[in-house]
């Protein structure tokens, strides 16, 4: 009687257990179900092409008002489970949903709402990407095709609202620099196309799938027409008119975020947004100070090496300005150079890696567009694979094109195995919840693709000792990053003085400079997420092999990292210890 007793009580605390994971994980599903109608552009962007048609006004105070009820009642939810109760998985979902809520909800009670958009990113350059027709939004059926000229159509009303976020901008002081506006005005201005058929937003009519009949093509030329000289050229006549003749002259003349009001609060938020740490500012910039002189260190190492005789500066002078560096001719021999690295490096690559992704890749120049403010950056694919990954890599000028740029660090960590290899094994993993499989988090993302530079020589790379330069700038570049960052928006260092800081520590042009930190002024405390994550990966790969020894295998490492997608550092480091205690 007293075993029956027993083996009643264990049935029971089982179908409690299975009824609360049940539960958290019906409450993950329905959070991401509301989350997609929110933001449908990430919808769209992750191959959910149920609201292709919607572009929600997220520059209302209703709308914020709606997600900060959101976020609260899905927190509250999350803490009616017992996370002690839960199984190993579900403990990690719990922890990174719990961070994501409380981290949005402390977005939302700052003022960064009075910056819309800047000139690095923001709806008004996405929607000139989507309306080419060469990125996540789909032109394949008629559907597909009204679906964006209702997006064009809401532009217009987001517009609206955003001018006067900007305006609310101004009555507080919580404007954008002076430089960085001065950017924005011919971004605008160059969406602006009197001849319709000229339009970026135009693309698409010239794209139609053979499948149409000459009756849809007719008459979606006439509603793309119409939609272009209706939504979009009055909508972006009038951010380039406003920015020019009523947000400039407001723009303050100040570098740094804590110019404005709440500024050093703001940047303290941004600082743990990015690098999902309890880390300082101060502590972030120590770190760059050591990090910028030890890199430097390595990188005397190799000008002694290839017999160069003179001081650092010299030597950057030099690479910069040789002409054997800058081979190219056409954007095209660009682009193939970087398509050469991978079979270079495939052999080795599998050896580190047990899991690959299946979603296909490719390399595009950056669209003119955006080209002079953009720097090269990954597109994700979409997780069923019809869609690739992208690496888009800005080329202004072909023969200006410097080899020593670290063409082969940028492609391990834009491409392979970097954001690539990250982004697609988490989209395609069905196990894990939708707001996992699709999440993104900086300090890991970005860590990542740090760290992989890092592997350039065990992957057969790095064999000319100039692209070995070329990744000791690249490395040097995101130590420099937590220094002019958190100096910029905390310590009054100006543009120009960031300039010059980056431009001693490292092999860059004045214009790569200039954009570099523009970026950092446009988004504080982004920056600091390269570095900060890179340096915890490397952390745990010198633990786990210190205490396993022979035994530590490092593709079980590399699979085990990316093997549950993004996530705070410290659930990531939780995680890892389980598995290799």
């Amino acid at each position: 009687m007293k075993y029956l007793f027993l083996i009643l009580i264990f049935l029971i605390s089982c179908s409690t257990k299975v009824k609360q994971e049940r539960q958290i994980s019906h409450v993950f599903e329905s959070y991401w179900e509301e989350r997609s109608k929110l933001f449908p552009l990430d919808a769209t962007s992750q191959g959910d092409n149920r609201y292709n048609d919607l572009l929600p006004n997220d520059q209302t105070e209703e709308f914020r008002n709606y997600l900060q009820a959101f976020y609260s009642r899905y927190l509250n939810e999350l803490q009616s489970f017992n996370r002690g109760e839960l199984n190993p998985q579900d403990q990690v979902s719990f922890d990174i949903f719990q961070y994501e809520m409380e981290m949005n909800l402390k977005g939302l009670a700052l003022d960064l709402w009075m910056i819309p958009f800047q000139q690095f990113w923001g709806l008004p350059l996405t929607m000139g990407q989507l309306g080419s027709g060469d990125h996540f939004q789909p032109f394949k059926t008629v559907q597909d095709y009204r679906n964006w000229i209702s997006r064009m159509r809401a532009f217009s009303a987001w517009t609206d609202s955003a001018i006067n976020n900007f305006r609310q901008g101004i009555k507080t002081k919580f404007v954008l620099p002076k430089v960085l506006v001065a950017k924005m005005i011919p971004q605008m201005k160059d969406m602006v196309k009197e001849d319709v058929t000229k339009s970026l937003f135009y693309t698409p009519v010239t794209k139609f799938p053979t499948t149409f009949t000459e009756g849809d093509k007719q008459a979606l030329t006439m509603e793309y027409t119409q939609a272009i000289k209706e939504f979009i050229n009055p909508s972006y006549q009038k951010l380039h008119d406003f920015l020019k003749k009523e947000y400039l002259p407001q723009a303050r003349k100040t570098s740094g975020i804590s110019a404005v009001r709440g500024g050093t609060q703001t940047y303290d938020y941004l600082a743990k947004y990015w690098t999902t740490t309890e880390k300082s500012p101060q502590e972030i910039y120590d770190i760059g100070l050591s990090e910028v002189a030890r890199i430097k260190k390595e990188m005397m190492v190799v000008k002694e090496a290839v017999g160069f005789k003179g001081d650092l500066k010299s030597f950057f002078k030099f690479i910069n300005k040789d002409k054997k560096f800058t081979p190219y001719k056409t954007p095209e021999e660009v682009l193939t150079a970087f398509r050469d690295i991978y079979p270079r490096m495939e052999p080795q690559l599998k050896t580190m890696f047990g899991r690959v992704p299946k979603t296909p890749f490719e390399i595009r120049q950056t669209e003119a567009f955006r080209a002079e403010s953009a720097s090269a950056e990954y597109n994700p694919g979409s997780p069923d694979g019809t869609r690739p990954g992208i690496f888009y890599i800005p080329i202004l000028d072909a023969k200006k094109f410097n080899i020593t740029s670290g063409m082969e660090s940028l492609f391990l960590h834009e491409a392979i195995p970097g954001h690539h290899y990250q982004i697609s094994l988490q989209q395609e993993s069905e196990t894990l919840p939708k707001f996992r499989r699709f999440s993104w988090y900086g300090a890991y993302g970005e860590g990542w693709a740090l760290y992989t530079e890092s592997l350039g020589k065990e992957l057969g790379l790095y064999t000319d000792p100039y692209q070995y330069v070329g990744a000791l700038s690249d490395e040097m570049h995101r130590a420099v990053r937590l220094v002019v960052d958190v100096a910029i928006h905390t310590k009054n260092m100006t543009r120009e003085q960031a300039i010059k800081y980056m431009m001693e520590q490292e092999p860059i042009s004045l214009q790569g400079a200039t954009a570099e930190i523009e970026r950092y002024m446009a988004i504080p405390g982004q920056a600091l997420s390269y570095k900060i994550g890179s340096l915890k990966i490397w952390e745990l790969r010198k633990k786990y092999q210190a205490k396993l020894g022979d035994k530590f295998k490092l593709s079980d490492f590399h699979d085990e990292y990316l093997a549950d997608g993004c996530m705070p550092l410290a659930v990531e480091e939780r995680k890892m210890d389980l598995k290799f205690q």
